[in-house]
C-alpha cells in the first residue's frame, strides 16, 4: 500500500501547499476545473462569511494530509 498526496499552487494565492486531491476545498475556475485552496485562503474567507453571518466553508479531515492510494480515483 503507498500513499499519496498533490502539490501545487493555491488558485487564491498562488502559494505552494500539498494536500488530499480528493478533499481539498476547491472552486472551479473559468473553464470549470476544480482548483485547489490552501487552508490559510479557506480561513480568511471564512472570517469574511461569518462576518456576513454566512456558514463557514467546511474542510473535511484529512484534506491536507496523504491519502491512501486507494482512495484515488483514477
Amino acid at each position: 500500500m503507498g500513499y499519496a498526496f498533490m502539490v501545487a499552487g493555491c488558485h487564491v494565492c498562488g502559494r505552494l501547499f500539498s494536500f488530499n486531491p480528493m478533499k481539498v476545498p476547491s472552486i472551479r475556475d473559468g473553464n470549470g476545473i476544480r482548483q485547489g485552496v490552501c487552508r490559510k485562503c479557506v480561513e480568511a474567507a471564512n472570517e469574511i462569511r461569518k462576518g456576513k453571518g454566512l456558514e463557514p466553508f467546511s474542510i473535511a479531515d484529512g484534506a491536507y494530509e496523504p491519502c491512501e492510494e486507494n482512495e484515488l480515483e483514477l
